[in-house]
């Protein structure tokens, strides 16, 4: 390893395990605080359906069309829309709310390339979080679906999480639609053929999420569910 390396690790390491210790009780109040303030703010909103995708998306891609009009129509059918209130299908899902005149919800995160929160959030209905396990915890507690457009290792990171959750009972379930067979179609294939075939899950493992093509699709598995099952929050 070069020597310039070993300096910026050296940089990046703390100086005693005490001063590490200290730091970590300390951090226990900021993310106690960002749990309660989450908390309080998200109770009053109502039922929401989290919307997840790239933000790396322009306004001419095909996905950022599909988020507007999926939270759109959404929104049309008395949900609300949360988003983690970056740019990219973030932003196109607040703008469907905003321009539905529905509740339009974004659970920001505090990066060092300092995310901004796009226009389209309400401006009692934005929420920033410097921790991301703090954020996913809102998403999982207050939102009553996932609709989950193509993404990244973050979406594939809020994707799996809430998969795990139901199919551990920790969390009600709720529907999970992926859109886009195309984009998300070759992962599928590789659960069924690996992880099904070698045991690692279970049949009924599969019935946690949905693959679908169109966002109307995608509204009318939320919309079914919740003919079947009575609308209600999570907690």
């Amino acid at each position: 390893m070069s020597d310039e390396k070993i300096t910026k690790l050296k940089e990046f390491r703390p100086k005693s395990w005490t001063e590490t210790k200290a730091h970590d009780s300390w951090s226990v109040f900021k993310i106690m605080s960002e749990i309660v303030d989450g908390y309080e703010e998200l109770a009053r909103i109502g039922p929401c359906v989290a919307v997840f995708g790239s933000a790396r998306i322009k306004e001419n891609d095909h996905c950022y069309t599909m988020g507007i009009e999926l939270a759109y129509l959404l929104t049309k059918k008395g949900f609300g829309i949360i988003t983690g209130g970056g740019p990219g299908a973030m932003e196109a899902a607040n703008k469907g709310a905003y321009i539905a005149g529905g509740k339009s919800v974004g659970l920001n995160i505090n990066l060092p390339h300092e995310q901004r929160a796009n226009p389209y959030i309400d401006p009692d209905k934005l929420l920033d979080f410097d921790y991301f396990f703090t954020r996913k915890l809102m998403f999982m507690r207050y939102s009553q679906g996932y609709v989950v457009l193509p993404g990244g290792f973050g979406t594939m990171d809020e994707l799996f999480e809430a998969i795990t959750l139901i199919q551990t009972h920790k969390l009600v379930k709720f529907p999970i639609v992926m859109v886009s067979k195309d984009y998300w179609g070759g992962l599928i294939d590789w659960i069924k053929d690996k992880m099904l075939k070698e045991g690692k899950i279970s049949e009924k493992d599969l019935d946690i999420f949905y693959l679908v093509d169109t966002v109307e699709e995608a509204v009318e598995v939320i919309e079914n569910f919740y003919k079947e099952y009575s609308l209600k929050p999570n907690f």
